[in-house]
């Protein structure tokens, strides 16, 4: 396939090749790497003191800042200002809902099942605009340092991230002005900074352990001929650096703050407890005991101490590592190197414990919060066509999705995935007794298909009568090596099913193609603040039918006071629904949300108490 470059302030396709960088977008920290003379750099700011980027956002009066000046704020305004937001990309609500105390911002609680918003003075943001920030902080960063423009990049994700972060991913990139070419496994990225897999004749089975501020995740890789296959892959989302800091925090305030009742709700007092954690687990790397003050209260922490909080999460660790293994049918001795990445695996019990489990020595020679973004600068050249011996298997050169409510587009299969490939996504009914669906398929990278190019449709019909949001329907996109597409729907309650086939490459060219990547990097910008009107009008509407019929379904018990508060909170959010404001419709559902949540508990314990004691309650559509 040949290489296409876009030039974005002139809007035209250039045929000289620009430099491709790579981007290690982590929890705690990010930074951006290119290769220079075969050798991969990490780039450090104007002063040249610091490669990483601290993952941070603040929101002042006039400004977005990111990195150290951002994490400045944690103490002193942490209501502005947002961290470990990778956490957040692609997770919904309930997905992250015990992770709440230990923000210092607000997490909106409206629909379980949708994605999180943050807001920020009755702004709200989702994770994938506030990842975009940090990007952008990056792209500047890198053109600073090379002193010409950077479009294209690699980014790096957890192995184990699903369809919806990785596209989050994209989405960030997209939305900082940038053209993803690649999302890259980060133990891949890893093998490829130690020069693992670079010659067509190595072959190797390499254990890659990535303890990161937010995230730990161990592969297991077996590298031949130059191709990176992930075997297995293990690990925990919410387990990393930041959580031996949280472990730090508990043991203070145990010792020195048991009788502070707002130690969690002072938010500037919290945080200045935070940054002080993660003092001490960096300094106890080195040195035996760390000593401090907070206010006029002096703490301490041994490494002893330290080593027994921490020792469950590690083992924790070791666990994923073990059940990695098991998947892979490999023992120890089957592996030939032991990569290790991320800053918490400068914590010593981390790398006993790990060098112990696998019975040999670790890979600690790169500084470990470099070397991801170190591969990715690696696998960045290779794309630019500047190493030769890795081999690239073919890729989908536009992404392929479906239509969704408010004419949306839902990627599937996203641009650049290697093909083969076999992706399915579940969705739903939105109206009650929807017997046909239509699904159209479109390609593209904009927000909304009208952008995009059809490329057929078909209708899914004969769906059983079920209300609105229960049945279970599957839409699955096979691309096969030429390029076939096969896309089948199938509602999995009934096993009613339908298909459609697509040929080959669509009938697109190079020049269409590099036009549509141009036109959607230019738009990015708009077309996020449509997607998020109408997600937002969506959200809206949904909460709206479930409320009337929630008023209707418990009418006779909801005292007067109740049922007007409700039926006045939402007349304001229809009326927002009529505007294109997605702040404000936001604001009316969170309102109603806020005033609604105890009245649904209450129903709810209700229905259990009536059920429990046998007598017959009112009908509630699940």
């Amino acid at each position: 396939m040949a290489k296409i470059s876009i030039n974005l302030k002139e809007g035209a396709i250039k045929k000289d090749e620009n430099i491709v960088v790579g981007i290690d977008l982590g929890t705690t920290n990010s930074l951006v790497a290119y290769v220079q003379e075969d050798k991969a750099l990490a780039v450090k700011g104007k002063d040249g003191k610091n490669t990483l980027v601290p993952s941070i956002i603040h929101f002042d009066k006039q400004d977005v800042i990111v990195g150290d000046k951002a994490k400045l704020m944690l103490v002193e305004d942490p209501e502005h200002t947002i961290y470990s937001v990778k956490r957040l990309l692609g997770k919904s609500y309930e997905d992250i809902e015990a992770y709440q105390q230990n923000l210092g911002y607000r997490i909106i609680d409206q629909d379980d099942d949708a994605l999180v918003k943050i807001e920020v003075d009755g702004t709200y943001h989702s994770p994938i605009s506030l990842s975009a920030e940090i990007l952008k902080y990056l792209k500047k960063r890198i053109e600073e340092e090379l002193n010409q423009e950077i479009q294209k990049v690699v980014i790096t994700v957890p192995a184990y991230f699903n369809d919806s972060q990785r596209q989050a991913t994209r989405d960030a990139g997209k939305l900082a002005g940038l053209e993803v070419l690649r999302i890259v496994n980060e133990p891949t990225a890893a093998a490829l900074a130690y020069g693992i897999g670079l010659s067509q004749e190595e072959e190797k089975t390499v254990a890659v352990y990535d303890l990161g501020g937010g995230t730990f995740d161990v592969s297991i890789l077996n590298i031949s001929g130059g191709i990176f296959d992930v075997i297995s892959t293990n690990g925990d989302t919410f387990l990393g650096g930041d959580d031996f800091d949280k472990k730090i925090i508990e043991f203070w305030k145990s010792r020195y703050f048991s009788t502070r009742e707002d130690f969690y709700t002072d938010k500037s007092f919290y945080q200045s407890i935070r940054i002080q954690a993660e003092k001490a687990k960096k300094m106890l790397s080195t040195s035996s005991k760390f000593t401090t003050k907070i206010g006029n209260q002096e703490i301490q922490l041994t490494i002893d101490e330290f080593d027994d909080m921490i020792r469950g999460l590690v083992e924790r660790t070791i666990e994923s590592c073990k059940m990695a293994m098991e998947d892979a049918g490999l023992s120890p001795k089957d592996i030939d190197e032991v990569i290790m990445v991320g800053g918490s695996t400068r914590v010593p019990l981390v790398r006993k414990s790990v060098g112990n489990f696998f019975e040999q020595n670790i890979h600690i020679d790169l500084n470990p919060d470099e070397v991801v973004a170190l591969g990715a600068a690696v696998q960045a050249n290779v794309l630019a066509g500047k190493q030769e011996g890795v081999l690239l298997l073919d890729i989908t050169p536009l992404s392929l999705g479906i239509e969704t409510m408010g004419g949306l587009m839902d990627v599937i299969i996203s641009r650049n995935t290697k093909i083969p490939a076999s992706l399915a996504r579940e969705y739903t009914t939105s109206v009650d007794g929807q017997k046909n669906l239509k699904i159209g398929v479109y390609q593209g990278e904009r927000d909304l298909v009208e952008h995009n190019r059809k490329l057929g449709e078909f209708i899914l019909s004969n769906i059983p009568s079920m209300p609105a949001g229960i049945p279970k329907i599957q839409i699955q996109f096979i691309l096969d090596a030429d390029g076939i597409l096969v896309v089948k729907a199938k509602e999995l309650r009934s096993e009613v099913e339908q298909s459609i086939t697509i040929k080959s490459q669509y009938g697109i060219s190079e020049e269409e193609m590099a036009k549509m990547l141009l036109d959607s990097i230019k738009n990015a910008k708009s077309d996020m603040t449509v997607k998020a009107l109408k997600e937002a009008v969506n959200e809206g509407n949904n909460i709206v039918v479930n409320s009337e019929r929630f008023l209707r379904q418990h009418s006779s018990w909801l005292s007067d006071e109740q049922k007007n508060k409700m039926s006045s909170l939402l007349g304001e959010l229809k009326e927002q629904l009529k505007g294109e404001n997605k702040d404000l419709i936001n604001q009316a559902m969170t309102r109603l949300n806020d005033y609604s949540a105890p009245i649904a508990h209450e129903a709810m314990d209700r229905v259990i108490q009536s059920s429990l004691g046998g007598k017959s309650v009112d009908k509630i559509d699940t």
